[in-house]
């Protein structure tokens, strides 16, 4: 008993030291990047007030949200704090300017996150729907994947293409070095990742894995995942040179032994640490690799950032 007493003061120790090294970073390098001033007129159609014809996919810094659809997840109160990461609705994230979506499914088309369910993806997919019956020149990167666990949906990619139609945007390699203008009769890159079922090949409506990467480290400790999303961004190659969507997530991940393990406060760790990423980006020398910038929670604020750093790019100051 001492002995895991001991253990959880240590956990709780180093937790606070590390939220010490990023408090201190910002206080001293502070979170000033070119584009940290500017506010999009109106999140909902950010990508049309940069101009569709001059905006390039591979300009773009895509907020997304990470575990998008886990707004119901569980049972309020007593399952949902352990697995809820947005506290808003597919259709909010979107209109709010998250541009990349987290989706993970179960067997039965139902949203899950580990052994929690929600509703079922048609629910993702109606929001989606709506958003672009409401919108004109907005993308969006759709990640759909089978949890851990789970067994895939059958015919799910049938049941994608068919959902989705004429939305989609076919796997292209050419895709990255066109304009949103260019792809205005396809508005949606969607990433399938089956467990089981086979991949998307070249030209499919849908995408394959290879077209989303990330380095996703599991761990509490806010200045650990920091420094690691850091390193592996270091390790790509800039956005322009590269033919699959980079991701970095702002995120920290609950752990079983430490104290606290509800999401929200474990995410608040490193959450307001957004701008400090995209400074230290760019005081690295590598700013010019960031591309798909995810989180749990996401606002407004957090999506200022990711636009602010397009505009720098479309103006030539990034």
């Amino acid at each position: 008993m001492g002995s895991q007493v001991s253990k959880q003061v240590e956990r709780r120790k180093s937790v606070a030291a590390e939220k010490k090294i990023l408090a201190d970073l910002l206080e001293s390098a502070g979170d000033q990047f070119p584009g940290s001033d500017y506010r999009p007129p109106d999140r909902k159609t950010w990508m049309s007030a940069l101009g569709p014809d001059r905006l390039r996919v591979d300009q773009i810094v895509w907020p997304g949200t990470h575990d998008s659809a886990t707004d119901e997840i569980g049972v309020r109160f007593i399952s949902r704090p352990f697995a809820q990461c947005q506290s808003c609705s597919i259709y909010a994230q979107l209109a709010g300017g998250a541009r990349v979506l987290d989706v993970r499914v179960q067997e039965d088309r139902r949203v899950c996150h580990g052994v929690l369910t929600t509703y079922s993806v048609d629910v993702v997919i109606d929001h989606i729907k709506r958003f672009m019956s409401e919108t004109q020149h907005e993308m969006i990167i759709l990640e759909i994947r089978t949890e851990f666990g789970h067994d895939d949906p059958p015919d799910f990619d049938k049941y994608l293409v068919d959902k989705l139609g004429d939305l989609l945007i076919h796997q292209d390699d050419a895709v990255f070095n066109k304009s949103v203008a260019e792809l205005r009769s396809g508005r949606i890159i969607c990433v399938w990742k089956p467990r089981k079922s086979p991949a998307p090949k070249r030209g499919d409506p849908l995408w394959s894995s290879g077209y989303l990467k990330d380095n996703w480290i599991d761990t509490d400790l806010p200045n650990t995942k920091f420094e690691s999303n850091m390193k592996h961004l270091s390790e790509q190659q800039a956005v322009t040179r590269r033919k699959y969507f980079y991701r970095v997530e702002n995120t920290a991940t609950p752990q079983a032994d430490n104290p606290v393990v509800c999401v929200r406060p474990v995410t608040e760790r490193i959450h307001g640490y957004a701008r400090l990423f995209i400074s230290q980006a760019f005081k690295r020398g590598f700013a010019d690799r960031l591309q798909v910038f995810s989180t749990d929670f996401i606002d407004g604020d957090f999506v200022d950032a990711c636009v602010g750093m397009t505009h720098a790019r479309i103006e030539g100051k990034a």
